[in-house]
């Protein structure tokens, strides 16, 4: 797991499943489609990744494409970050 899938996995725990086991989130498992994040905690999330990652998301940017598991949101910072 790279440090960005361990940090966001981590504030996702805390702020959105409190109490969940860690091990029951891995790097796939959906986090909008599911129904783990609504659209309030969608932008709560995106804040914490601008923030803690020196990053930009344009509004197009803010979907399930690019947010919706752990996976997805590394690449997305990862290609922000290097973009």
């Amino acid at each position: 797991m790279s440090e960005i899938q361990s940090t966001v996995k981590s504030y996702v725990l805390e702020e959105f499943l409190p109490g969940e086991s860690p091990d029951a989130m891995d790097n796939s498992t959906p986090l909008i489609s599911s129904g783990i994040l609504d659209s309030l905690s969608t932008i709560k999330l995106v804040s914490f990744l601008e923030e803690q990652f020196n990053v930009q998301f344009e509004a197009h940017e803010i979907s399930r494409e690019n947010l919706d598991t752990l996976d997805l949101i590394a690449a997305t910072v990862e290609s922000k970050r290097h973009g």
